[in-house]
């Protein structure tokens, strides 16, 4: 069973002085940027450029992964449901979308010996990995999942097991990596569509955070059962606010949140979609040009 450690009143404060060594997050996020500096490192050796703007991308994700499950907000996810809103949004959007921009598996193939590669690229040819990726099925995951997390036990599980809590956050990395990566992410997975039906998918997306976070909102049960309102009880009656408004709170996160990560979202795609567009372009007037000069030399030669 989890307790709930007594916290003083949420403030900018408790949010970096409530910071903990968690041992796991701190094991993946050294390990992840630490692999991804060697891949970089690498290519740089060898004479080979690496965009910077990945590996910002990169390190953002794997600090917004850290903050959400080690700093403050991590502490008080389990005692304020608008800051566990707060850590959902940051772990299913921001993350995924960040690391899908790292393109750690372009990095690892261009760096890695012939056997890992050969591993790694027959796991992307996998049957599993395009049925993962398949489009329709990472969009029904990433929209239906918030849904039977806050409106089954699973939720209220989390509650009350650290095993199920932690398996939740994973589960909102996944779930979101396997929705962003194909389709704002530059990495050759299976799965990846035309930048039209990348768009649609992206717009569809937007009602479905509205109409959840206005349910939330809306609805008379509060989430997570009695296990709010049972901590007034205790040391920290004294500052928490009243459940039904902190849910309130939640739902208009998870709202304004949702539309405006899935908005920043849209215009990277957007901006994806342009230089794709124009890096078609240029080949294809270097294609014609070639033609012409073709065209040119066999009307000399026919002279």
């Amino acid at each position: 069973m989890s307790v709930v450690e007594p916290l003083p009143e949420l403030s900018w404060g408790t949010a970096v002085s409530e910071w903990s060594l968690a041992p796991l997050p701190l094991v993946v996020t050294v390990w992840s940027v630490g692999l991804y500096a060697v891949g970089v490192l690498a290519l740089r050796r060898r004479g080979d450029r690496w965009p910077v703007g990945r590996s910002l991308a990169w390190g953002v994700g794997m600090l917004a992964f850290y903050l959400a499950t080690s700093s403050g907000l991590a502490a008080y996810d389990t005692v304020l449901l608008s800051a566990h809103m707060v850590q959902h949004m940051v772990l299913s959007m921001i993350v995924p979308l960040c690391l899908a921009l790292g393109a750690p598996v372009t990095l690892a193939l261009r760096t890695l010996p012939a056997r890992p590669r050969g591993w790694l690229l027959a796991v992307l040819h996998s049957k599993v990995a395009k049925v993962a990726s398949f489009p329709p099925l990472a969009f029904g995951l990433y929209v239906l999942s918030p849904w039977a997390l806050y409106f089954t036990g699973w939720y209220d599980a989390s509650l009350t097991s650290v095993y199920v809590h932690e398996m939740m956050h994973v589960h909102l990395v996944a779930v979101g990596a396997l929705f962003f990566w194909p389709i704002v992410g530059v990495d050759p997975l299976p799965g990846r569509v035309s930048h039209p039906f990348r768009v649609l998918l992206t717009v569809l997306t937007l009602p479905f955070h509205a109409f959840l976070g206005v349910t939330i909102m809306g609805q008379t049960a509060l989430l997570g059962g009695d296990h709010y309102p049972s901590l007034h009880d205790g040391p920290m009656g004294s500052w928490l606010p009243d459940p039904r408004a902190d849910q309130e709170l939640a739902g208009g996160i998870l709202w304004g949140a949702g539309d405006l990560v899935g908005l920043v979202f849209f215009v990277i795609l957007f901006a994806q979609w342009v230089r794709a567009s124009m890096k078609e372009a240029e080949r294809e007037d270097r294609r014609l040009d070639r033609l012409e000069a073709q065209a040119r030399a066999d009307a000399k030669a026919n002279e």
